[in-house]
């Protein structure tokens, strides 16, 4: 399959580019500047340099021609303000929603967080944060045009993937490592029957694929 990842840089990307590169996939990360290139070639990745916060449908669509699966795991990241979370957590993966329909692709795979809804309250930024990702996913969740699946990790730690995870629609709050939010996102790309499913990732007690067979009913 080749697979094109929104946020190609993010420490959850490039874990996920690894896992594709190694199972003979062809991945490709969309990121903002050139100097994060090297990083996405290292991990067996195309880099594929474009600012989605300045991009039309048209451009975007273009780097999905041909492409299997699209997955949104772009992120203002720690530091950012509230007008951040809208321009990159909400709007470029509206963003990349359209251009995924325009081009005609299907699968879409979204990084969402627990918790996140349009309506949350809160001045906070990571209360900004939340509302921007709960539309985000609202808007991906209205588009009969797309398989999609969103996923919502608990708090992300770099600890060692353990390959060990609790994968349910409400699992409740916890922690889980980077290395197993890029494992079930591999294996949620290769299981088509989870689209139309939003599912919450802590760690648990059930290997990966285990687990992600039995959110698709298998």
């Amino acid at each position: 399959m080749r697979i094109v990842i929104a946020g190609g840089h993010g420490q959850i990307a490039l874990r996920l580019e690894r896992l594709l590169a190694a199972a003979g996939h062809e991945a490709a990360g969309i990121i903002r500047t050139p100097e994060q290139a090297d990083d996405l070639r290292a991990a067996g990745a195309e880099p594929v340099v474009m600012d989605l916060e300045s991009a039309s449908v048209e451009m975007v669509a273009a780097v999905l021609q041909g492409a299997d699966a699209a997955v949104f795991a772009a992120g203002a990241g720690p530091g950012s303000g509230p007008a951040r979370k809208v321009t990159v957590d909400r709007d470029a993966a509206v963003l990349l929603a359209d251009a995924a329909e325009r081009a005609g692709v299907r699968r879409f795979v979204v990084v969402s967080s627990m918790r996140a809804a349009p309506d949350h309250p809160g001045d906070d930024v990571f209360d900004a944060y939340l509302r921007a990702k709960g539309e985000a996913d609202a808007y991906v969740r209205a588009k009969s045009s797309l398989d999609w699946t969103i996923l919502r990790p608990g708090m992300l730690t770099n600890d060692a993937g353990t390959g060990l995870v609790r994968l349910e629609a409400s699992t409740g709050r916890g922690p889980v490592p980077r290395d197993d939010v890029a494992a079930v996102l591999a294996e949620l790309l290769e299981t088509p029957a989870t689209a139309g499913l939003t599912l919450e990732l802590t760690t648990g007690s059930v290997p990966v694929a285990v687990a992600v067979r039995a959110v698709a009913g298998n």
